[in-house]
């Protein structure tokens, strides 16, 4: 692996991973693959950080579809959600065909292009009605895929779309059932939330796709992965990988950071006692600062709620906290990333679960 010749800490996190930075997922990728080259349309669902946008940009890359992706997270309402469809769209097809598909809108956009950097710009009156902006936006992506060359249409943390605008979910599941060239991923970190969109019966996505829960990277897979990497640069690579997966509990994100770090520590520093103390205090150190600040702005029950899931304590057997109230200041850690439910209810970061023993003591 090139990555070895000129030793480059070979762990990457915080952004989408791709390469040789890439762990495992054949299985998965082969079952993504398989629905992408149907007419049906994915449904992804799991906790932040597993490595959603990595696997599912890996999988479209590989068989080659133009795609388009799109976080609602990022959209404010609905016109900016017809702006950002545009602008993705004008980046993918000939200027040319565009124009032409775009003068039969109900309403058309105004489109300027930056001829130094090439950057298109999208704009419609304010005054006019951003919900036909979206519904022709929505349909200009079938006009411009075609049955051999089918459009991916990637729409992440799609658990907002309530949140952009009114009635939006009915308004696009009216169009997008009728299209037949496209194939859409909703992605999803809230799983009630997505389930409440895609299983509810009277929902308007109900079963609109094929459902998939991306689970952690199975322990031995993740330990082959750790071992090609740590093992040129420490004899002890066995110990450490036990160390961090004990640690980590092979959640993607979390195993990637720390293992950078202890990469970093062994071969930059040239460290070897206590690697994976150190590279935690290391952590630590580095969001101190964002953990209090998180830490400070939960109210009592929530801090209870958390030390005793720290603890390995089942959070609802507290007879000193109603259950109603345990139950409701769980889903709502739940909803906002700080808590999963994997066999027991766990801190999603490992490295906040080490700061709150440590800060709390």
């Amino acid at each position: 692996m090139k990555i070895f010749a000129n030793m480059n800490n070979p762990f990457k996190f915080g952004s989408v991973v791709d390469d040789d930075f890439f762990t495992d997922r054949i299985n998965e990728l082969s079952y993504i693959k398989g629905i992408m080259n149907s007419e049906n349309h994915l449904i992804l669902i799991s906790p932040r950080r597993y490595g959603k946008s990595s696997l599912v940009l890996k999988c479209v890359k590989q068989i080659s579809r133009p795609y388009i992706m799109l976080n609602l997270q990022s959209i404010t309402d609905t016109n900016d959600f017809a702006v950002k469809i545009l602008k993705a769209v004008f980046k993918l097809y000939p200027k040319e065909k565009l124009k032409h598909l775009i003068a039969n809108f109900h309403i058309v956009p105004t489109i300027t292009s930056d001829i130094q950097t090439g950057n298109i710009e999208v704009s419609f009156n304010p005054s006019a009605n951003s919900t036909v902006m979206l519904e022709d936006a929505i349909s200009l992506l079938e006009n411009v895929s075609t049955k051999n060359k089918r459009l991916i249409v990637i729409l992440d943390e799609f658990q907002e779309i309530g949140s952009i605008g009114k009635g939006l979910d009915k308004k696009m599941r009216a169009i997008m059932q009728l299209q037949k060239n496209i194939n859409y991923i909703f992605l999803g970190s809230q799983e009630s939330m997505m389930e409440q969109i895609f299983e509810r019966k009277k929902s308007p996505f109900y079963h609109f796709g094929q459902l998939m829960r991306l689970g952690k990277i199975p322990q031995a897979d993740f330990e082959e992965y750790l071992e090609k990497r740590l093992s040129p640069i420490t004899k002890e690579y066995k110990e450490l990988i036990s160390e961090i997966i004990q640690i980590t509990k092979c959640h993607p994100y979390y195993t990637q950071q720390l293992a950078f770090q202890v990469w970093d520590l062994a071969y930059r520093e040239k460290i070897s006692d206590n690697l994976v103390d150190t590279a935690i205090n290391r952590i630590l150190l580095l969001h101190d600062f964002d953990y209090e600040r998180i830490w400070i702005n939960f109210n009592k029950t929530d801090m209870r709620i958390l030390q005793m899931v720290c603890c390995g304590k089942n959070p609802l057997a507290n007879k000193q906290i109603a259950t109603s109230t345990s139950f409701s200041a769980i889903k709502r850690l739940m909803r906002n990333g700080y808590i999963i439910k994997d066999e027991t209810y766990e801190i999603e970061d490992p490295f906040f679960r080490r700061w709150i023993i440590n800060y709390t003591k």
